[in-house]
């Protein structure tokens, strides 16, 4: 099993706004039925987003074999989280997605190349939040979890500097104002009380959290 390089998480932790919240944490060491449900879904979910770039954007070779190999190693992952939610004796289900994606969306301009750039960065936002809270979760888990969620920490922050280094190539500008417009979005959704506890969501509600 391969780790990422220190210099690459750091890097990657240097990019977010905050850390995952300890409160968070606790949540899902208890929760870890609903933590990985969620996280089989999320998989689906990056994998369809890139390949609906592809489609999008088929002019742009680089961007076609990027977002192929993010697509075929996030179905792997949907695998893989599959096979170990049957081991557990846990079946996926339908649920209520986070608010976190739609948090950061919202902010997405409508036309493009503005549209294509911000995009990327949503995208490396959602693949730098994810390889933290892998990070951050290890300490926490039983054996096989954190073997498993350390194994993903390589192809996250690949992810995310993949994400990154396409959204400044393509964007007209430097990108570090849109960076910082989604990094106050961003730190709002991991800060702010959640209600809904997902992978992503924020600091769990004082009066408990929702299914």
């Amino acid at each position: 099993m391969q780790a990422v390089d220190p210099k690459d998480l750091a890097e990657l932790l240097a990019f977010l706004p905050c850390e995952t919240p300890d409160s968070w944490l606790d949540e899902a060491v208890r929760r870890q039925d609903m933590l990985l449900i969620n996280h089989c879904y999320l998989e689906k979910c990056a994998a369809r987003s890139a390949i609906n770039m592809m489609f999008r954007y088929p002019d742009k070779p680089d961007v076609l074999a990027k977002m192929s190999r993010l697509a075929r190693e996030e179905l792997v992952h949907f695998e893989q989280v599959s096979k170990i939610l049957k081991k557990r004796g846990l079946t996926y289900r339908p649920h209520r997605p986070s608010r976190y994606v739609g948090q950061l969306q919202v902010l997405v301009r409508n036309k493009d190349p503005e549209r294509f750039v911000d995009q990327l960065i949503v995208g490396a936002f959602i693949e730098a939040r994810s390889c933290e809270r892998f990070y951050r979760l290890v300490p926490h888990l039983d054996d096989e979890l954190a073997k498993f969620y350390t194994s993903l920490l390589k192809s996250e922050a690949r992810h995310y500097k993949d994400y990154l280094t396409l959204a400044e190539k393509y964007a007209a500008e430097p990108i570090a104002e849109r960076i910082a417009v989604f990094r106050e979005a961003e730190e709002n959704a991991i800060l702010s009380e959640d209600g809904l506890f997902r992978f992503h969501s924020g600091v769990p509600a004082a009066s408990g959290v929702r299914v």
